[in-house]
């Protein structure tokens, strides 16, 4: 596999390609993970470390994006081996004995090493080529690339090239700031974060609610002091304990906005069932914010016009109340009205009812500025992705697409074989 122009590198190959190197090794990548690394060890027992260089771009967004592992760092730093950090290194390089090789690391966030030429990304160098790429890279590789120079005008090439990154020496209390600042907030599990990241594309959760704008659901407690007086017939079908304040056809009602509100939920969005919940395909996501604006636009106009007619309705409400209760005042009075009034007259009756109700109404106002359209989206996580009836919720919401296939790379996505890995990822 060696031979092949494009061929393709992970971290099984890498160690083995390090394992049988006899004279150098230069490994530069944003990061490395433990078997590589472990490699590296070993070979420095083999052979020493002066001629093993290390270049890594040492940094906190680079281990939880997956490029490495910290505990890979400091175990060559352990063994002794030399570690320099290039800010923003994202290629990779691998040179041992000359043969050498320009690949693109994985980033387990995203995605796992491939296997078995699943994805070629890398390519091989010349020797003229991997020489040029170590004297190009740093001093102390140029150094080792001119050692293993063996003609005059290889050794000329190198010297004339001039080094193109800044690597500086891996400062011992910047690694262990990373490695504190990750077990403090642990990098999330790959396998996990790539599994949920198959299905996020296609859709989220929704939850659409408008609240307050039912004001003819809005009831009014009778007041005790008013319930306990003669009586409790009903005014036709409403008077009771409670009192509905507003008629359920009255030009207040939000019976429209409901409906609108119910018609775009059942069709933009899918009921997974009372577990999961509803969810919305993303492709539908435009369509669903365009109709929420035009029914929020609605809600505006809806609010404007019953804030006119709103203190008329109200009044009317309380009007019947009052009209139900004054007779049966008038006919029992209650003492009350006599410690106020003396002897009451109707119309001290009359203002003692408003006067009861009127605490009890709601203003206005308050109906009005209650109106709310609630919208919350919720990104899907691997716990819901993971439970046992949620293939078949999706098939049965949506069953014009092929979701095996998208559940079967679901599952590939959180596939670990590396024993490395394994324990970081997991």
């Amino acid at each position: 596999m060696y031979e092949s122009f494009f061929t393709q590198l992970n971290s099984e190959v890498l160690a083995s390609l390090i394992n049988n190197a006899r004279s150098h090794v230069c490994y530069a990548a944003p990061g490395i993970q433990m078997k590589p690394a472990q490699a590296l060890i070993d070979l420095a027992e083999r052979m020493g470390p002066e001629l093993i260089t290390v270049f890594l771009d040492v940094d906190e967004n680079v281990i939880r994006m997956g490029y490495g592992q910290v505990e890979a760092i400091e175990a060559l730093q352990k063994a002794g081996i030399r570690v320099e950090h290039i800010a923003g290194l994202r290629n990779g390089l691998i040179v041992a004995d000359g043969k050498g090789f320009s690949y693109t690391p994985t980033a387990l966030f995203l995605e796992r090493e491939a296997e078995s030429y699943e994805a070629l990304n890398a390519m091989r160098l010349t020797s003229d080529q991997a020489a040029d790429a170590m004297a190009r890279l740093s001093p102390a590789s140029k150094a080792i690339a001119l050692a293993q120079a063996d003609t005059t005008e290889k050794k000329q090439a190198i010297e004339s090239a001039a080094s193109e990154t800044t690597p500086v020496p891996l400062d011992k209390s910047t690694l262990s700031d990373i490695s504190t600042k990750l077990k403090a907030a642990p990098p999330a599990r790959f396998d996990v974060a790539r599994q949920v990241r198959v299905f996020q594309p296609h859709f989220q959760y929704v939850e659409l609610s408008l609240t307050g704008a039912a004001i003819q659901r809005h009831k009014l407690t009778i007041p005790k002091a008013i319930q306990n007086i003669g009586n409790r017939q009903e005014l036709e079908g409403r008077l009771k304990t409670t009192f509905d304040l507003i008629d359920k056809n009255a030009t207040v009602s939000s019976k429209g906005l409901d409906k609108e509100l119910r018609d775009i939920r059942e069709n933009l969005t899918r009921s997974l069932g009372k577990k999961h919940g509803r969810i919305i395909r993303k492709a539908t996501l435009p369509r669903l914010e365009a109709r929420l604006s035009d029914l929020r636009e609605k809600i505006e106009e809806h609010q404007k016009t019953i804030e006119k007619d709103l203190e008329a309705t109200l009044s009317r409400s309380m009007s019947l109340v009052v009209d139900y209760y004054l007779p049966i005042v008038l006919k029992d009075p209650p003492d009350e009205l006599y410690g106020l009034f003396g002897d009451p007259t109707k119309d001290n009756i009359q203002a003692w009812l408003a006067n009861k109700l009127s605490k009890a109404f709601p203003t206005p106002d308050e109906l009005v500025n209650n109106i709310n359209l609630e919208v919350n989206y919720k990104d899907v996580t691997f716990e819901t992705l993971n439970r046992d009836d949620f293939l078949e919720s999706i098939k049965l919401a949506y069953p014009g697409v092929d979701w095996d296939k998208t559940y079967r790379e679901f599952r590939a996505a959180g596939e670990v074989t590396d024993p490395q890995s394994k324990r970081t990822e997991g």
